[in-house]
C-alpha cells in the first residue's frame, strides 16, 4: 500500500503468534490480540469460516504484519479439548473401518488417515502401487460415517509427512515438523558428503533419499572445491603421492605413496605435483 507522498508504508506491528491447526501442517501467522501465548498453548483460531483448535508453535510477540490474519479468539477450554478428542476418536474409528473393509474387499491399498472437514466431507488418504476400483469402499464408508467421502491417493513422501515418525537422527521427521514442501534430492548429494551408499544410511522413513541431504550439500561442494581431486598426483612434505581420500569438513587429505604407508595432511600443506618426466623413446638402430 502506498502513502500519499508516494512512499510505500511499512507494515503495522501486531501481537502475532504462529499456530499449527494440524500437528503435521504448516505454521499460520495469527493475530493474538492481547494474549501472551507460549509454545504448546492450545488456542481457538477463527480463520473466517470456522473456529478451530490449534497449538502455538511460535510464541506471541510484536511483529510486522501486513493484511488480514486469522484471529486467535481465546485459549482453548475443556469443552474445546473434548470436541477435539471426539473428532480424533471419530477419525480413528473411520480409519479402522476403512482398513477392515479394504482388506475384506481385497483392495491393495493402505489407508493411513481419515480427516473430517467442513461441509460434511471426509477425506480418506491412502497409498497404493496400482489403480484401484474403490467405489464399493466409498459407499460403505459413506453409510458408516454419514459423510461425503473423498479418496485421495498420495506418494510415499506425503505418506511419511502425514503419518509422522522419528528419523534415524532421533528427531521428528523434517517433513512432519517444518518443511513446507519437498525439495529435489539426488544421489549425487550423498556422494558429495562421502556417505556410504547403503539404503539404511541415505534413505528416510519413506524409503526415498533423506530430505536432510539437501541442507549441507552446498557447503560440502564449496569446501570440496578447495581440495585436490581423488586420484590426482600431489606434492607433500614427504614426497609425491596420489590423493586417496578426502575429509572435506576438516580440510584433510589422505595421500598414498609408492612403497610406504599412506599419510594424512592438511590441505594447506599440499601443492600441485610437477608433471612426471616424459619417457625417452628408445634410439633407433
Amino acid at each position: 500500500m502506498s502513502s500519499r507522498d508516494g512512499q510505500s508504508s511499512a507494515p503495522s506491528t501486531r501481537n502475532v503468534a504462529g499456530v499449527k491447526l494440524d500437528p503435521r501442517g504448516r505454521v499460520l501467522a495469527c493475530d493474538a490480540g492481547t494474549l501472551e501465548l507460549r509454545h504448546g498453548d492450545r488456542v481457538v483460531v477463527d480463520d473466517g469460516r470456522d473456529a478451530e483448535v490449534g497449538v502455538v508453535a511460535v510464541p506471541s510477540a510484536a511483529r510486522p504484519a501486513d493484511g488480514p490474519l486469522p484471529r486467535i479468539l481465546r485459549r482453548a477450554d475443556a469443552r474445546d479439548l473434548d470436541r477435539v478428542a471426539a473428532a480424533e476418536r471419530r477419525a480413528s474409528e473411520a480409519r479402522a473401518f476403512a482398513r477392515e473393509r479394504a482388506s475384506a474387499q481385497g483392495l491393495p491399498i493402505k489407508v493411513f488417515r481419515v480427516d473430517f472437514q467442513r461441509g460434511g466431507r471426509a477425506v480418506c488418504y491412502f497409498a497404493s502401487e496400482a489403480r484401484v476400483d474403490f467405489r464399493e469402499l466409498v459407499r460403505e464408508l459413506a453409510a458408516r460415517t454419514h459423510a461425503r467421502i473423498e479418496m485421495r491417493q498420495v506418494g510415499v513422501r506425503d505418506e511419511a509427512k502425514i503419518v509422522g515418525g522419528i528419523g534415524s537422527c532421533g528427531r521428528e521427521l523434517c517433513c512432519s515438523t517444518f518443511l513446507p514442501k519437498f525439495a529435489p534430492v539426488s544421489i549425487k548429494m550423498a556422494k558429495h558428503q562421502n556417505l556410504a551408499m547403503s539404503p539404511t544410511r541415505v534413505s528416510g522413513q519413506c524409503g526415498r533419499l533423506k530430505c536432510c541431504l539437501v541442507y549441507e550439500d552446498a557447503s560440502y561442494v564449496e569446501a570440496a572445491a578447495a581440495l585436490p581431486k581423488v586420484g590426482k598426483r600431489i606434492g607433500t612434505p614427504d614426497g609425491i603421492g596420489r590423493v586417496g581420500d578426502l575429509d572435506i569438513l576438516r580440510g584433510r587429505v589422505r595421500v598414498y605413496f609408492d612403497g610406504q604407508p599412506p599419510k594424512t595432511f592438511a590441505a594447506e600443506d599440499l601443492q600441485p605435483a610437477p608433471a612426471p618426466p616424459t619417457p625417452t623413446p628408445p634410439a633407433q638402430r
